[in-house]
């Protein structure tokens, strides 16, 4: 489904944590990290389109998140004629989005990438807010920076308490709460845990923890 310019609608999910952390995918069989996304069906509202790519794409379903903001308008990229199957060269152009900025307010042992027979990334971790846009293939970029401008200021105020250090759970170096499945280090080590589908990989360019975009 194209709109009269060749764009095709579709939605973009920024996934928050309680510090304000972002969900961040690694395309199956690739080293290429992004958001969550995926087009919307005839019929279907952004709204409805966003809870079923979340379903799909990481497990999640609607009392799993709280949503946050949107952007109020459509954000456009365009994508390169080497991308585009030849069938559809001449009136494909890009993808026009609504971005919407989620809270999860439920265990990230909830997450999912395996809800479909059709997954869409085959790892995850939370990221810093201000991903490194130098990882996103570089069409998709400038979407990226809007998008993470716009809804900035819509960022809940980030909660530290240990609202999930309960039975099954223990608190991580550096603070992150996560479901018990330990593993050892090399050389028998202190334990740590990981959460389902989650990769201990750094995204390459990936900035430490506690910088911003502005370094």
């Amino acid at each position: 489904m194209l709109d009269r310019e060749g764009f095709r609608p579709n939605v973009g999910i920024i996934l928050l944590n309680q510090k304000n952390q972002v969900f961040w995918g690694k395309r199956i069989r690739s080293h290429s990290w992004q958001f969550p996304q995926g087009g919307i069906d005839r019929g279907e509202s952004p709204e409805q389109a966003m809870f079923r790519e979340l379903h799909e794409e990481v497990g999640l379903h609607p009392e799993h998140v709280r949503i946050v903001a949107r952007t109020r308008d459509w954000l456009r990229y365009e994508v390169p004629d080497r991308f585009i199957r030849r069938e559809s060269r001449g009136h494909y152009k890009g993808q026009k989005q609504i971005w919407y900025l989620l809270q999860l307010i439920t265990h990230d042992w909830n997450l999912n990438l395996r809800a479909t027979d059709h997954p869409e990334f085959d790892a995850w971790r939370w990221n810093d807010y201000w991903v490194p846009l130098d990882v996103v293939i570089e069409f998709k970029r400038g979407v990226y920076e809007m998008a993470l401008t716009e809804l900035a200021r819509f960022l809940p105020r980030p909660d530290h308490r240990n609202r999930y250090l309960r039975g099954g759970m223990r608190q991580r170096d550096g603070g992150d709460m996560q479901p018990i499945r330990t593993q050892e280090r090399h050389g028998g080590g202190p334990r740590f845990a990981l959460p389902p589908g989650a990769s201990l990989d750094t995204p390459p360019g990936a900035m430490p923890a506690g910088r911003t975009k502005n370094g």
